[in-house]
């Protein structure tokens, strides 16, 4: 594993810099300064790091990365990125940067540069048939100079980390020969890969990225708790038990590209069953903002049919709605566990019970102390009661009902 040492300790809150501010698809907001004001909600919510979007100048949703070495000014400017880095900073937390480099819009400067561009025949090539995304050609050794370059100008700036847009897009070998390079300058930087299907652990060895996103195990919470069948998220526990022996999965159960998990459970009372798995299983966890207040939303296939999933913000946390509090307590309460229990990172999963509607599992260190173990049960009880056992060496147990108010 190549990761550094502070990732163990990383709880990410994940936010889409241009909705949450205000500026897209709305034009009205105050863009990144809207995030100093929700610094201390972050904190409070146990996170350690914010996990941002697309922050880079671009023509639209932020993907379409028009100049990677200047803000989106919808955003604001320099001043803004820097006065959020050193207020994140100040408070502890890390911060990690969206970083798109399968592609670009079609008003960036790579589309004039010889060879930059993939080609597909005669046209350039373009992401999964947006037109409005050109693919970006990584067999050129001047595009990996460049993305090497903006990766490192960023961490100078104060950035302590990247995630990989579409990264399985991208051939493992052209991570391989930029990530090397940049760790030369910033040894202790987190990069992880969005990666969907295939073999993660081959890709992980291959690119030499630290993990990338575990998109198996976040469908198998939702699937089981919408079947009522716990048998598939045995299997993926088992799986991710063997991706832990090589790299630690990046875990969520939102994410910016997915519907929202309270509307993406068939009965939003088993949201805190879903969030029990993700808080105490092995992984680099995120929260995506907005679901520890419940928030909901529904992801279409269709232009802006992401928008609904990525509002905007209040200006300040007093302007949330008193609904979610009993979920942010949740939030704060399991992030707590794991605080208290930073080897649950590497922590493999034992299944000790497993019928169609209940799932108990220890979540444990490999040759660990009987009190280096996390136990976990899990049902969905008659009449839709939802129950969660939790019992750690320094917590009581605890009964849980899975509501969200």
């Amino acid at each position: 594993m190549t990761e550094a040492g502070w990732v163990q300790h990383a709880v990410w809150w994940q936010v889409y810099p241009l909705g949450f501010g205000g500026v897209y698809p709305e034009q009205s907001g105050p863009g990144l300064r809207r995030l100093l004001d929700w610094l201390d909600y972050a904190i409070e919510l146990g996170a350690s790091g914010l996990l941002l979007g697309p922050v880079f100048a671009a023509e639209s949703h932020g993907y379409d990365t028009v100049d990677h070495y200047r803000l989106d000014p919808r955003l604001g400017g320099d001043d803004d990125f820097d006065e959020l880095i050193a207020a994140a900073h100040g408070r502890g937390l890390r911060v990690v940067l969206d970083g798109v480099f399968n592609h670009v819009g079609r008003g960036h400067a790579a589309r004039g540069r010889d060879n930059w561009i993939r080609r597909d025949g005669d046209r350039e090539a373009t992401f999964e048939g947006h037109d409005s995304l050109v693919a970006l050609n990584h067999d050129e050794p001047a595009v990996a100079d460049f993305v090497a370059d903006v990766m490192a100008h960023w961490l100078r700036r104060g950035a302590d980390g990247w995630r990989m847009d579409a990264a399985y897009a991208v051939p493992a070998e052209f991570w391989a020969r930029v990530l090397p390079r940049v760790r030369e300058q910033f040894p202790d930087m987190y990069a992880f890969g969005e990666v969907i299907h295939g073999d993660y652990s081959d890709f992980v060895a291959r690119s030499t990225l630290d993990a990338v996103t575990q998109y198996e195990l976040w469908k198998a919470i939702w699937s089981a708790l919408n079947d009522g069948n716990f048998f598939e998220l045995s299997w993926a526990l088992e799986r991710h038990n063997g991706f832990l022996d090589t790299f630690v999965p990046q875990t969520f159960i939102g994410n910016h590209d997915v519907t929202r998990i309270a509307s993406k459970l068939t009965d939003e009372r088993h949201v805190p069953l879903a969030l029990a798995f993700l808080l105490t299983i092995g992984g680099t966890p995120s929260i995506w903002s907005g679901d520890e207040q419940g928030y909901r939303g529904v992801k279409e296939e269709r232009a802006g049919g992401d928008d609904t999933i990525r509002p905007a913000f209040p200006d300040t946390p007093a302007g949330l709605a008193p609904y979610g509090e009993s979920l942010f307590r949740l939030h704060q309460e399991l992030i707590g566990v794991r605080r208290r229990h930073p080897w649950l990172h590497h922590a493999r999963t034992r299944t000790v019970q497993r019928v169609p509607d209940v799932h108990a599992f220890d979540g444990q260190r490999i040759g660990a102390r009987q009190d280096q173990r996390v136990r976990v049960a899990a049902g969905i009880e008659r009449g839709a009661q939802l129950a969660l056992h939790l019992r750690d060496r320094h917590h009581r147990p605890r009964r849980a009902r899975g509501r969200l108010s």
